[in-house]
């Protein structure tokens, strides 16, 4: 059986701390095979607002959008990227999940690094459910609330940390 470590930890009324449980758990004569920590790949992605998305100069299906993003948290500096993005509802105004260069794409197997893509700079990336192993979903990137708190990890934003 799989069990999540929130059901855990409400079921068995505890605070303690994973390997704590999975301890007591084996002490108890109940084998924990193996743990999937399945939010640690989705760490270094986070909440992203599109301060503007604008057709590419040279591709029918791709628009260049500015993204801003906050490497500090809403209380630190924010920082704006430009990200090449070929996904159908990228719009001006959307709030979304961003990758930055440096990521592990875990749905694609890819690993971000700032590129050019027909003669405009991409540094980062607007994800789909798929791309994030969320769901089969590849038809848009993933929109997000406008009052999504920007900046914000997205495994912490989705309570899935």
């Amino acid at each position: 059986m799989k069990f999540t470590l929130s059901w855990l930890k409400t079921h068995l009324e505890t605070d303690a701390d994973l390997a704590t449980i999975t301890k007591k758990l084996t002490d108890l004569g109940l084998e924990v095979e193996g743990v999937e920590d399945k939010a640690l790949a989705l760490k270094p992605f986070v909440v992203g607002y599109v301060v503007e998305a604008v057709q590419h100069p040279n591709a029918d299906r791709l628009r260049v959008c500015r993204v801003e993003t906050y490497p500090e948290g809403p209380q630190g500096r924010t920082e704006e990227v430009q990200v090449v993005c070929g996904a159908p509802n990228a719009k001006t105004g959307l709030v979304g999940v961003f990758a930055p260069p440096g990521t592990h794409v875990p749905g694609t197997g890819v690993d971000l690094k700032p590129g050019n893509i027909r003669g405009v700079d991409s540094n980062g990336m607007l994800c789909s459910e798929r791309e994030l192993m969320l769901s089969d979903n590849h038809d848009g990137i993933i929109e997000l609330p406008s009052d999504a708190p920007l900046g914000v990890r997205y495994i912490d934003y989705r309570g899935v940390n």
